[in-house]
């Protein structure tokens, strides 16, 4: 089934227009025809199942006929995240859309190689964001994740209480693992996971965010790769709190 994006707000008698970008998809790519079946997203956990309306060879609206039940996770998780070098954050922009995260916030470490520069930062954001809607489409989700322009370690720190749970990925940890946490809080509902880029997190760093609120928490004996360790965490998060 192929799914489109719409716009909650543009919604008028039961009908949605199309961007140009999703009517050319529609259209020109997948060469689907007037009448097709086809689902609807808004970006805010709408979904309907829909039928595609051609208007011209150009522009074409979805006719919105029942709502589909909700496929969000029961769990809010945010993943911050130490910015990886190359095109690993792409692939966790795609992978932990995936998985039901609900925000997804780059974070400017100590360790941290790659950089995201102020006079790109609105490019590769635009980009990221690009690349969580497709994997939204992909994977049948209704809402999407939301990126966050990236942020410094102390403002990090001061978010860590904001959740209802904070845990911190990291390799030093003693043998405390997030189905012992899962244990003492089994009916949590808010999750963030702090995640350390290719270099790690420094000690420094792991005392800050532990004497803020964290729980430091180990993903076992092996060292993981940063993407490794952030999808990792994110499903063992889901098969202990959310719907894995």
């Amino acid at each position: 089934m192929h799914r489109f994006r719409i716009d909650k707000n543009e919604i008028q008698n039961a009908r949605a227009p199309l961007s140009n970008e999703e009517a050319a998809h529609a259209l020109k790519v997948l060469r689907l025809k007037d009448g097709e079946a086809v689902q609807a997203l808004d970006g805010e956990g709408g979904m309907w199942s829909a039928k595609l309306c051609v208007t011209d060879g150009k522009n074409a609206y979805l006719e919105l006929e029942s709502e589909i039940s909700n496929s969000e996770a029961p769990i809010d998780v945010t993943v911050y995240m130490g910015i990886p070098k190359g095109d690993k954050f792409e692939f966790l922009c795609q992978k932990l859309t995936e998985l039901g995260v609900r925000r997804l916030v780059p974070v400017r470490m100590e360790r941290s190689v790659a950089k995201i520069e102020e006079k790109e930062k609105d490019k590769k954001l635009q980009r990221f964001r690009k690349i969580a809607q497709e994997a939204q489409k992909q994977c049948g989700r209704g809402m999407e994740m939301e990126i966050s322009d990236p942020i410094s370690v102390k403002e990090l720190e001061k978010r860590v209480n904001e959740h209802v749970l904070t845990l911190l990925l990291w390799e030093e940890a003693e043998n405390y693992r997030t189905r012992d946490v899962f244990k003492e809080q089994p009916e949590c509902t808010d999750i963030a996971c702090i995640i350390g880029p290719e270099g790690g997190i420094s000690e420094k760093e792991a005392n800050a965010f532990v004497e803020a609120g964290a729980k430091c928490v180990t993903l076992g004996p092996r060292i993981l790769r940063a993407e490794t360790a952030a999808v990792t965490s994110v499903s063992v998060i889901m098969s202990l709190w959310g719907d894995v």
